[in-house]
Order: structure tokens, then sequence, then C-alpha cells
């Protein structure tokens, strides 16, 4: 049998950033926070991360492809939330969002990481950003660090 590689929940020393949108920051701020308890808890330095504020989500994938493309980070990690509103644009930016994020991880050759809430109500929203479904900015920080991890796994063979 081959080799099996697995991410550990380790960046080492390695850089991190955050990306985050301001449109509904009550819950994106929740988001950013959840992120940023997940990173120090497991011993990434306050200094080693640095925090992107876009004005809205659809923005979030343009700053993610410049902070992955500087060369400066292991990974960045993406933070929003769209809610559904009484018009079809919440799938619209929705859709667009979560192509462009993985656009920039496939492209990038980074992980970048989607931590963007899609709510259909302000209650699914609540839930997913630090309520009873944990908060999606801590749970996306956690992907980070694992994939962090393995692909440096992978590289080294």
């Amino acid at each position: 049998m081959g080799k099996t590689f697995e991410g550990k929940f380790n960046a080492g020393d390695r850089k991190i950033a955050i990306v985050g949108s301001r449109f509904n920051d009550f819950f994106t701020r929740e988001l950013m926070d959840g992120a940023l308890d997940c990173l120090q808890r497991h011993g990434v330095q306050e200094e080693n991360i640095d925090t992107a504020w876009v004005p809205g989500g659809f923005e979030i994938p343009m700053a993610a492809k410049r902070l992955a493309g500087s060369g400066r980070y292991a990974a960045v990690i993406c933070v929003g939330c769209i809610i559904q509103g009484d018009t079809p644009h919440f799938h619209y930016v929705a859709s667009e969002v979560t192509k462009g994020i993985a656009q920039v991880s496939l492209d990038s050759n980074i992980p970048v990481v989607f931590g963007i809430v899609t709510a259909e109500t302000l209650d699914q929203a609540i839930e997913r950003s630090g309520a009873k479904a944990g908060n999606k900015g801590f749970d996306a920080a956690l992907t980070a660090l694992e994939m962090i991890d393995l692909c440096a796994s992978i590289d080294a063979g």
C-alpha cells in the first residue's frame, strides 16, 4: 500500500489571511472572531494573521486572489454572510462568491477556504455565526489549518 496523506491542525509559523465582508457585518464579525479564536487556540501567533475587509460578499474572491497571489500566506480564509431577500439577487451573489473562492484556491495552489454563511433566514444566519449550529468561521479556520498541513505533507512526498 502506498502513502496516506492527512493534515493535522498545525500551521507552524506560517502566515494566514482572512477576508471578511462588511455587508451583514453583525454576522461577519462573529465569523471573523470564530476564525481568529480557532487560529489562536491552535498556536497561530497574532502577528501571523492578517485581515482584509471588503464591502460585500461579491468582492471576497478578488481580495482573496490578491492575498493568495502575494506569496505571503499559507492559506486564505473567506468569511461573510449572504442572506436571502425578496429578490433572486441572493442566488446570484452566493453562486458567484462560491465559484470565485473555489477558482482562487485552484489557481493559487494554496488553500482558500469557504467560510461564507448562505442563509435563507436571519435565524439560520444567527445559528451558523456562533449559536446552535456552531461558528462557520471557526470551522473554516480549522479547515485551513488542516489543509495547510496536508498540502505540506503532499509536497514533501
